[in-house]
């Protein structure tokens, strides 16, 4: 091969890498339009809970809800369960309902992690990710602050810590 195909070749990979480049750039940054927004209702869903019944979003109208995605191989999800625990166990009984969604894993690797952070608040499995997709979930974790009325008040994505928590818990309780 000549110095000049290579060259050609170079030039034409550089300009697909730059075309995906830009696509994933555009993705990112133009909304999706299904997307769950700040301002908007929750969407209803109902999913099994670890250790007892189905449970749907609507079960929890008038409530303040954390609603956090998360999974048992992601640090920083581990990191901030003992803050989510601390924050419902402080304001569970002036209306907050903290609530883990666990994506795409079973009971069986889902079950000894939440004993062994001493977490007692619902925790939901979502194990074909249905959720997670209607929620566009995409890093996490990720938590929804959602109002008694049902509505989207704020969308964290990354780690919160119990400060933080605190901060957001105080504008959804009933």
């Amino acid at each position: 091969m000549n110095k000049s195909n290579r060259t050609y070749i170079r030039v034409a990979v550089l300009g697909l890498l730059l075309v995906a480049l830009v696509f994933a750039l555009y993705s990112s940054f133009v909304k999706d339009p299904n997307a769950v927004k700040v301002g908007k209702a929750a969407p209803n869903f109902s999913l099994q809970q670890l250790n007892g019944p189905d449970m749907a979003l609507s079960d929890l109208k008038g409530k303040g809800v954390v609603l956090n995605f998360w999974g048992t191989w992601c640090e920083p999800c581990k990191k901030e369960l003992p803050a989510l625990q601390q924050q419902y166990d402080q304001f569970k009984d002036k209306g907050l309902v903290v609530v883990g969604v666990n994506i795409g894993e079973s009971t069986v690797a889902v079950e000894p992690f939440v004993k062994q952070f001493g977490v007692n608040f619902p925790i939901l499995l979502d194990s074909q990710s249905q959720i997670t997709k209607l929620y566009r979930i995409g890093p996490i974790p990720t938590t929804f602050f959602i109002s008694p009325d049902g509505d989207v008040e704020e969308i964290f994505i990354g780690q919160l810590n119990e400060a933080l928590i605190a901060q957001k818990v105080s504008k959804i309780l009933p």
